[in-house]
C-alpha cells in the first residue's frame, strides 16, 4: 500500500493521538501546531507533555509551526483545533492550500454561537471549493488519552459522499480503531456538539452528590433533547441511536477523562465558571456549545428544558441546585416521542 502524506491541524490532545493512529498505520504525519515548546518537543522528544503526558510519540510524527509546510504535500488535512479557531484557521488554509485539491477531515465538536453553523459548514464558508475534494467528519465516544494508549475505540466517519468516507475509514481503521462510515453528517455532528452539554449537567449533578438516577435520567432526557433539534434540523433520528450519538454521549458523560464532566463537577461544587475555565487549562466545548444551542433552540421553538437549564447556570448566575428543582418540578409529560 502507497504511503499517505497527511497533515494534522492541531498538536492538541486530540490531534496528537489521531496522527499516532496514522503513524501506527504506516502513514506519513506532519503536525502543525503553534506554540514553539510543544513542536519542539514533539520533534526532539518525541512526546507533547502537557495534553498526552506519559505517552511516547512514534519517531515517525514530526510536527511545524509553518501551516504552508504542513499542507504542501499532504493529500488529507485532518483539522483538529478547538472550535473557537475553526474559521480564523480555515481562512488561513484557504490561503495557503495550493496545487491539487485536498480532502478535509475534521474533528471538531461544536456549534458556532453567531450563525448556530455546524463545523463542516464553517469550513464550506471559508475554504474555496475548488481547493477541497471534499469534507468528511470524523467522531464518535473517543477520548484521546486512552486511543493514545491504543485501547480499542470506534469511530464513525460521515459524509454526503460515501466513497469519501469510506477513504478515510481505510486511512484511520486498524486493530485499536474500528471506523464505521455514515451518510448523515447532520446527525454526526449535532450529535458529537450537543453531548459536551448534557455532560456538563451530568458533571453538575455528580457535583452536586446526586447518585447514579439522576445522572441517567439526564443522559436519558438529554438525547431526547438532541435527537429533537438533530432533526429539527435535518437529521435521521436512528443517527442517535449509534456512535456519534449515545456512544458519544455515554462516554462524555461517565469518564473522568471528560473535560466537559470535570468542568461540570466543578460548577456543582460551587466554583464560577470563570475559575473552572482558569484552572482546566484546556477547552471546554460544551460552554461554547451550550450558548450557541440555546439561541437556536429559541429560533426553531425546540424545547430543551436540560440545555437551557445548563445555559443559565453558565450565564445567568443559576445555582445548580436551583436548576435540578427547577427541571424536578416541571408539568407532566408523556415520554414518548415522535420523529
Amino acid at each position: 500500500m502507497t504511503k499517505k502524506q497527511i497533515a494534522v491541524l492541531g498538536a492538541g490532545s486530540w490531534g496528537t493521538a489521531l496522527a499516532m493512529v496514522l503513524a501506527d498505520n504506516g502513514e506519513d504525519v506532519l503536525i502543525w501546531g503553534n506554540h514553539q515548546a510543544i513542536t519542539d518537543e514533539i520533534n526532539q522528544s518525541h512526546k507533547n507533555a502537557h495534553y498526552l503526558p506519559e505517552i511516547e510519540l512514534p519517531k515517525s510524527i514530526s510536527a511545524t509551526l509553518s501551516l504552508e509546510e504542513a499542507i504542501s504535500k499532504a493529500e488529507m488535512v485532518v483539522i483538529a483545533i478547538p472550535t473557537s479557531a475553526m474559521r480564523t484557521v480555515c481562512k488561513q488554509l484557504n490561503e495557503t492550500l495550493t496545487g491539487e485539491p485536498k480532502l478535509l477531515v475534521h474533528v471538531s465538536k461544536g456549534i458556532e454561537p453567531e450563525t448556530n453553523l455546524r463545523m463542516s459548514e464553517v469550513i464550506a464558508s471559508e475554504i474555496d471549493s475548488a481547493k477541497r475534494t471534499g469534507i468528511v467528519v470524523l467522531s464518535g465516544p473517543s477520548h484521546a488519552e486512552e486511543v493514545a494508549l491504543r485501547h480499542p475505540t470506534t469511530l464513525c466517519a460521515s459524509s454526503k459522499d460515501l466513497a469519501l468516507a469510506e477513504k478515510v475509514q481505510d486511512v484511520f481503521i486498524n486493530n485499536n480503531l474500528r471506523v464505521y462510515t455514515n451518510e448523515d453528517v447532520v446527525g454526526a455532528e449535532i450529535g458529537g456538539a450537543l453531548k459536551n452539554i448534557i455532560a456538563l449537567g451530568a458533571g453538575i449533578s455528580d457535583g452536586l452528590g446526586y447518585g447514579d438516577n439522576a445522572k441517567a435520567a439526564l443522559m436519558t432526557r438529554g438525547m431526547a433533547e438532541i435527537t429533537r433539534l438533530g432533526v429539527a434540523a435535518g437529521s435521521d433520528p436512528q443517527t442517535f441511536y449509534g456512535l456519534t450519538g449515545i456512544g458519544d454521549l455515554i462516554v462524555t458523560c461517565t469518564s473522568v477523562h471528560s473535560r466537559n464532566w470535570r468542568a461540570g463537577n466543578m460548577l456543582g461544587k460551587g466554583k464560577s465558571l470563570d475559575e473552572v475555565l482558569e484552572s482546566m487549562g484546556m477547552v471546554v466545548e460544551g460552554v461554547r456549545t451550550a450558548k450557541a444551542v440555546n439561541g437556536w433552540a429559541e429560533k426553531l421553538n425546540i424545547d430543551m428544558p436540560i440545555s437551557k437549564a445548563i445555559y443559565e447556570v453558565l450565564f445567568a448566575g443559576k445555582d445548580p441546585g436551583e436548576a435540578v428543582d427547577m427541571l424536578m418540578g416541571r408539568k407532566k409529560k408523556v415520554e414518548k416521542e415522535k420523529f
